[in-house]
Formats: structure tokens, C-alpha cells, sequence
């Protein structure tokens, strides 16, 4: 390990510990937008974290299963304050969002379903993909830079991503293994860098409606593990589990679920946290969040010294722009698979342009959990009057 990964910069642990509990209370738009922000934040106006550093932590977290999001923030936890410091912002990243679900299924199992839930998303929905679209906007400009071939990648991949409503995980390597070729052209020889994945056959027997924690924790672990992509990419595997194989939840409880990840703030993949509590209460909740975020955890801070040690040299940094560049690409292309689904009437789409037009153009810095807020209050005096 390198002498200086533990070296504190300009900033104290405390000091970015605050930050992230900061952004897990107060950061909407799911990944592509929290992403976004520690660039924003960390990068261009602190000067926490350099732009390498930055980017060796996104090609980890996309290199690797489970919530890109997460994954990044313990990365850049770990980069100056290693073990400690990437435990420490993973728990303030997480912590405030499990919280506020936590407290939204006691009112939905206290009440009997959340009525009002389609009203808030119909709002929150539409302008999320607003803020999202203009986050990836900034992403993709800052990380992409001129280089034509990472271009290339990056509109491939937002392509196909595009058309299949899937991340398709064998491009990850390939973009690196393209780039890497090409910037290393007299070598034939194969790249010693782990650039592949294990995929793994993933069965479930149907069991009980009353599963044990012990269940519960090897389910929510097994999603963690094995599911790559951003926090929406594992909603089909928990509805698969949950829903069919398992009969933990109804459809209608688990799509209340994800609407709970999506309006509120932090990683969306704390929609686990939220079955959790659905099918064993508090325990639940508990048992299943830490098993979604633990495989994130693993993989992210046993490879983060090799990649602080060796992401310099040519051939991982090759492989570090083809992969950073595919994966921009996917979140790009994401944009538009979600937008199909939250924008579907003239009011959603004046929501959506609406707040891009709000980031893009304001000249006042407007905070993106007050356009959510609005957008939630436009939605429930709207959707009323469209649904009739």
C-alpha cells in the first residue's frame, strides 16, 4: 500500500463524514446524479480529491457488482483515510436514507398503504429526470474530455443501453480491452488487469412467507453480490425473489417500495431496506440493508490499494478511461430508459424540462432537494385532475 494513502489533505475524515451524511440526507436524483455531485463537490469546488483520484474510484465501482453510488463514496473515503475512513463514509452515506425509510414503512404498515405515493412520484419522477439529465450532462463533459475514441465508447454504450433497457456488462471489459490496444499498440499480449466479471447462476427456493433473518440476509446478500449496475438495475432481481419466487411482498407492496427508494434521498438500492422492514419489521430492515452493502463494501476496499498503488501506470489507466467511458455511457443511456417511463403527459414533461432548464440557466445556485420538493407538491395538486 502507498505511504500516502492514509495522509489527510485539506480536509479533516470528520469533515468529509459530515459531507457525506450531508449528501445521503439531501442528494435526490439516484445514481447518476450522486455521482455527479462528489465530482461537483469534491472535486471542482473543495479540492478534496483530484480528478484521477475521482475517476480511479468510478472504474472500481463499475468494475465491481453493487450500487455504483455507494461504492464510490467508500472509495473516496478510502483514498486518504483508508479502512476507517471508508467505513465511516459508507454509514453517513447510507445512514439518513434508511432512516427516513425506515420511518415510511412504520407509517405504511400503521396506515395501510401510502395513497399519495403515485401523486409525489408522478411530480418527483418527471423532475428527477431533469436533474439527471443534466448531471450526466456535466459527467460525461468533464470525464470524456476530446478524446475521440473514448466518444466512441461512450455513444456505444449509451446506445445500447438505450435500446435494451439493460446495462450490458461484457461491453466493461471490452471498452477497456479497446482502449488499452490502442494505446499500447507493440503489445500483443493480454492485459494481466482483471477486466471480467464471475457471472455466477443464481436459483431461489420458494419458501414460507415468514423467512427467517438468516434468509432474508443470504437474499439481500446474494443481490449485492451479483447484480452490476446502478441502484435501479436491481430491481428486477428483488422482484423476481420477493414477488415470485418468494411471495414476501405483493406487486403493489414492492412497486411501493421503489417508489420509496426513488423519492427519497441517497442510494435507491435502500428500497432493500424497506422489504426488509415490510416482511420482519425493524430486524428486517436491518439484516436486509447490510447485506445489499456489505459485497459493495468488500469489493470496494480490498481492490481500492491496488488501484491507488497502480492506476498511474499506462496500461491501468488505459483500461481505467475505457471503462470510465463505458460506464458514463450506460448512465447516459439510462437517462433516456427512465425518462420513457416518468415522462408520459404534457405536465411531466414541462417538470422535467422545466428543472433542467433551472440548473442550466438559473443564476442562482438552486438546491436540487427544493426542486424535488416542489416538483412533489406540483404532483399531488396535478395528478389528481390528469387521472380523471
Amino acid at each position: 500500500m502507498n505511504a500516502d494513502i492514509a495522509k489527510p489533505r485539506a480536509y479533516s475524515l470528520w469533515a468529509l463524514v459530515r459531507y457525506f451524511l450531508y449528501l445521503g440526507a439531501a442528494g435526490f436524483g439516484g445514481p447518476v446524479a450522486l455521482v455527479e455531485y462528489m465530482h461537483r463537490d469534491l472535486v471542482e469546488r473543495r479540492h478534496w480529491l483530484t480528478e484521477d483520484e475521482y475517476r480511479e474510484g468510478l472504474a472500481l465501482a463499475n468494475l465491481s457488482p453493487g450500487p455504483l453510488a455507494a461504492q464510490l463514496a467508500i472509495y473516496l473515503g478510502f483514498v486518504h483515510y483508508s479502512f476507517l475512513g471508508a467505513t465511516l463514509v459508507g454509514l453517513a452515506f447510507v445512514l439518513p436514507s434508511f432512516l427516513m425509510v425506515i420511518a415510511i414503512g412504520w407509517a405504511y404498515l400503521e396506515f395501510g398503504g401510502l395513497s399519495w405515493m403515485q401523486a409525489v412520484f408522478y411530480g418527483v419522477g418527471a423532475a428527477i429526470i431533469g436533474i439527471i439529465a443534466w448531471s450526466a450532462y456535466r459527467l460525461t463533459r468533464k470525464t470524456i474530455a476530446s478524446d475521440p475514441l473514448l466518444w466512441v465508447i461512450f455513444l456505444v454504450m449509451a446506445s445500447v443501453t438505450a435500446i435494451t433497457e439493460t446495462e450490458q456488462l461484457i461491453l466493461f471489459p471490452v471498452a477497456a480491452l479497446v482502449v488499452w490496444l490502442a494505446r499500447n499498440p507493440r503489445f500483443v499480449r493480454r492485459s494481466g488487469t482483471a477486466a471480467g466479471v464471475l457471472l455466477l447462476p443464481i436459483t431461489f427456493q420458494a419458501t414460507d412467507a415468514s423467512p427467517s433473518l438468516s434468509e432474508i440476509f443470504w437474499f439481500f446478500f446474494t443481490a449485492g453480490a451479483f447484480v452490476f449496475g446502478s441502484g435501479l438495475a436491481i430491481v428486477p432481481f428483488l422482484y423476481g425473489g420477493v414477488v415470485t419466487d418468494f411471495g414476501w411482498l405483493t406487486s403493489e407492496q414492492f412497486l411501493d417500495a421503489v417508489a420509496v427508494a426513488m423519492i427519497t434521498p441517497g442510494p435507491v438500492v435502500i428500497t432493500t431496506a424497506f422489504i426488509g422492514y415490510l416482511v420482519a419489521g425493524l430486524p428486517g430492515a436491518i439484516f436486509a440493508a447490510v447485506a445489499t452493502f456489505l459485497p459493495a463494501y468488500i469489493l470496494t476496499v480490498f481492490p481500492a490499494p491496488y488501484f491507488r498503488k497502480y492506476g498511474s501506470r499506462p496500461g491501468l489507466a488505459a483500461i481505467v478511461d475505457g471503462v470510465t467511458a463505458a460506464a458514463i455511457g450506460a448512465i447516459a443511456g439510462a437517462v433516456i430508459v427512465l425518462g420513457r417511463r416518468a415522462i408520459y403527459d404534457i405536465p411531466t414533461a414541462l417538470l422535467a424540462v422545466s428543472a433542467l432548464l433551472i440548473l442550466w440557466k438559473s443564476p442562482w445556485r438552486i438546491p436540487e432537494p427544493l426542486i424535488v420538493a416542489v416538483a412533489a407538491v406540483i404532483g399531488l395538486a396535478v395528478y389528481p385532475v390528469v387521472t380523471n
